[in-house]
């Protein structure tokens, strides 16, 4: 529960220590005073979005310390060890505004996120403001009440995982059910381009082998003659190796006539002739590489035109033919197949559905018990404020399937007997509502542990005995083990406070600054004279106060300054 609060610096409040303790702690003062400063302030170092201008004028950063006493089972327990930030009896929260906007938090000493701050208030406080019944307007919260006054959280859970399955199932069969339709929109032109490349049956890398050989044949059609007229002329015979063989034979026939002058016109020709004879093979093997059967030429031209013609037809390279074959086989096997898998589709979206029918009517039916149990409790809650002849029911009706459900959740109730019922906006009163509030909020966290309730003027739109009541719920709520901090305007539930103080503004040097005062049994008399009376407190509104007080539930407040 809280302990201790310290702000400094944050608007009106130059400097504020506040030491709060277990049951019903009472703030009042007159409206503007700065009590909702105070829930400002708390709210900033829990970590919740509010105002943004905190900073005092003048003071460069503003900042407010929360001190919480955690037992050993406490729910913030875990969230600090999710943090990674060590625990002990004592929790301090710091957070700290400056002027430029920036937002600095502390836990425990150790740094940390909003995320962290927001997720702690979660289980250390619990605020009920003056804006409150607009959730008991709004039947999506009452579904989420609801569910949380039933502690649902896993049926909940078990509905959403199971949408989400659905969701998915469908998703996929739509896909698939599109695919199929395209598929078939296309369907002849697939079979009829599949036909021809099954045909031709392109090969990676064919086009420029056919391209190749295309342009060696052609060169060999153009230079042919000439290579074999050479051949003709370096062969034996009348060419050039035929002269020089007939050459070095009347040679060697006359050598040794000669002595030696012929040796070396002999080995020359020799030389020559092993020369020619490298050439004339050359010129040989050249002539049978160009060596080509005219329909073959007719035949790569074909081919390589009509690889050409289908890459042109399709938009692609003609080395990417036979990808684009594979891709429009694979076309057609899904559609060859697509009813099949359409089949197995609508199985597993029907399987899913199933599924989701079946959590969220677990989940109808775990709605449907803790209905009859709020509709008990409340029933319970509101005897004590003045509420006995009114019934409030909680009305289920079917809705649009969805994450949470199938079931949309109303709030109703019927203030007098015999009344028709209705929605609590169109039924009941601003006070009935804030007694709704206080009773449907007690249901909601009467399993709650070290949680710290405020309630921002509860009680407002009810006075008299009624106020009397709401007072005396709040003193029994924190009476049972908790903390309760209220701000007030009503003597009546003021005076079942255990602690008190009161809320003012004082100016000093030209500025306005708010204090907080703790008060004693003498002090608590005429604050509530004063909330009975207004301005002029008189003898009477005092007997009043002393009167409203004078049950053992008064008592004297803890140490604040300011």
């Amino acid at each position: 529960m809280l302990r201790h609060l310290d702000i400094r610096d944050v608007l009106i409040i130059d400097r504020l220590e506040l030491e709060f303790r277990p049951g019903l702690n009472v703030l009042t003062g007159e409206t503007g005073a700065g009590k909702s400063i105070l829930l400002d302030s708390l709210g900033f170092v829990l970590g919740w979005r509010g105002r943004a201008d905190l900073v005092r004028a003048g003071a460069d950063e503003g900042e407010v310390v929360a001190v919480f006493d955690l037992e050993a089972d406490h729910p913030a327990r875990a969230v600090l060890d999710e943090a990674g930030i060590p625990a002990g009896d004592e929790l301090i929260l710091r957070r700290t505004n400056r002027t430029d906007g920036r937002k600095t938090a502390w836990v425990n000493d150790r740094r940390a996120s909003g995320d962290v701050l927001r997720a702690l208030s979660d289980t250390l406080v619990e605020l009920h403001g003056q804006q409150d019944d607009r959730g008991l307007l709004n039947p999506r919260v009452h579904r989420d009440l609801l569910d949380s006054f039933g502690d649902l959280g896993p049926d909940r859970a078990a509905t959403r995982t199971a949408w989400r399955a659905l969701a998915e199932a469908d998703k996929a069969l739509t896909e698939a059910e599109a695919r199929l339709a395209a598929a078939r929109d296309e369907e002849d032109f697939l079979r009829h381009a599949w036909d021809e490349l099954e045909k031709l049956a392109p090969e990676p890398g064919e086009d420029a082998d056919l391209d190749t050989r295309r342009r060696q044949m052609q060169a060999g059609q153009r230079i042919g003659e000439d290579v074999q007229k050479a051949a003709q002329a370096l062969g034996p015979g009348e060419g050039a190796e035929g002269r020089m063989g007939d050459a070095l034979r009347w040679l060697e026939a006359v050598a040794d006539k000669a002595g030696d002058t012929l040796d070396a016109p002999i080995e020359a020709v020799t030389r020559a002739l092993a020369e020619l004879g490298e050439a004339t093979q050359g010129v040989e093997t050249a002539l049978e590489t160009l060596a080509f059967d005219p329909g073959e030429l007719e035949r790569v031209e074909e081919r390589l035109f009509a690889i050409r013609a289908a890459a042109r037809k399709h938009g692609v390279a003609p080395d990417d033919l036979g990808d684009f074959a594979a891709g429009i086989a694979a076309k057609l096997a899904a559609l060859d197949k697509g009813a099949g898998d359409i089949a197995a589709l609508t199985s597993a979206r029907d399987a899913a559905r199933a599924d989701y029918d079946a959590a969220a009517a677990r989940l109808s039916a775990a709605r449907a018990r803790a209905a009859q149990a709020l509709d008990a409790a409340m029933g319970t809650e509101l005897a004590p404020l003045k509420m006995e002849r009114a019934v409030f029911a909680t009305e289920i009706a079917p809705t649009a399937p969805g994450p949470e459900g199938v079931d949309a959740v109303t709030f109703t109730v019927a203030t007098n007997p015999g009344a028709p019922s209705g929605p609590l906006n169109k039924i009941a009163s601003g006070g009935e509502l804030s007694r709704f509030l206080l009773a449907l909020k007690v249901c909601l966290t009467r399993d709650a542990t070290g949680l710290t309730m405020i309630f921002d003027e509860i009680d407002r739109g009810v006075g008299g005995a009624t106020a009397d009541a709401v007072g005396h719920r709040l003193m029994t709520l924190a009476g049972e083990g908790g903390q309760v901090l209220v701000v007030t305007h009503s003597p009546q539930v003021a005076a079942r406070g255990a602690h008190h103080w009161r809320v003012e503004k004082a100016v000093s040097g030209g500025q306005t600054r708010t204090r907080v005062t703790p008060l004693d049994a003498a002090a608590r008399i005429d604050e509530v004279a004063r909330m009975l009376a207004g301005e002029t407190v008189t003898d009477a509104a005092r007997a009043a106060a002393r009167a409203l007080l004078g049950a053992p539930r008064a008592a004297t407040s803890s140490g604040a300054t300011g």
